[in-house]
């Protein structure tokens, strides 16, 4: 039992400050302005849904995927980090005005389009995220094996993460309404800046790590 609630609370405190939904619900918000409010929320719910798929794919079988197609986690670093700073300078570009006709000629089958790309990934659970659900995944089987209760842990870890990006993405209209448009505008440049940056990051640290393996 004590395994279990370790694991839950190394999953948990692992995962959570990268996939950051807190930081992330501004960029969602930016990237669906032109949805009404009621198909947002069945994006947060979509997006919850398919980052938990994520996150527990990466844990359980991302080691043999990446295994299997001959890729490694620094390679994976880099291609996601160039996602990551494609779309977060996209939106640092991005135009401000919005027009409501075309909030009113979008349909929610439409938006779902983007549910997966780019809202999920690498918007919510990026290349670190899984590069970090790889990774622990593959140290709990090499400490624990299969066993049921770790399983449960790490599941309900990653379940938590989920209902945190609903709550956050779901509640992404009322941020507005506290902070009002200029301010949200100010948050969505800050916030599409530090994603730059986070890929940037990202992508160092998979040359870093490729470069370190040429010398070894």
């Amino acid at each position: 039992m004590a395994d279990a609630v370790k694991v839950f609370l190394l999953t948990l405190s692992a995962l959570f400050p990268i996939v950051d939904p807190l930081a992330g619900s501004p960029i969602f918000l930016s990237m669906t302005q032109q949805y009404p409010h009621e198909t947002r929320k069945v994006l947060a719910w979509r997006i919850a849904l398919n980052s938990l798929i994520l996150m527990v794919g990466s844990y359980f079988i991302g080691t043999h995927v990446l295994s299997f197609f001959g890729v490694s986690l620094p390679v994976v670093q880099v291609g996601g980090g160039l996602i990551v700073v494609s779309i977060g300078w996209g939106i640092l570009l991005e135009k401000d005005d919005t027009t409501e006709t075309a909030r009113r000629n979008v349909t929610c089958s439409d938006a779902l389009h983007s549910a997966f790309y780019p809202l999920t990934l690498p918007l919510t659970v990026g290349p670190g995220s899984i590069s970090v659900a790889i990774t622990l995944g593959a140290n709990s089987t090499r400490h624990y094996g299969f066993h049921l209760a770790i399983i449960i842990a790490a599941l309900l870890a990653m379940a938590a993460i989920a209902v945190s990006i609903l709550l956050c993405y779901g509640l992404a209209d009322q941020l507005t309404r506290v902070i009002g448009r200029t301010g949200m505008v100010v948050i969505v440049r800050l916030s599409s800046f530090l994603l730059v940056c986070i890929g940037m990051q990202i992508m160092w640290n998979g040359i870093s790590a490729l470069l370190s393996s040429l010398h070894t």
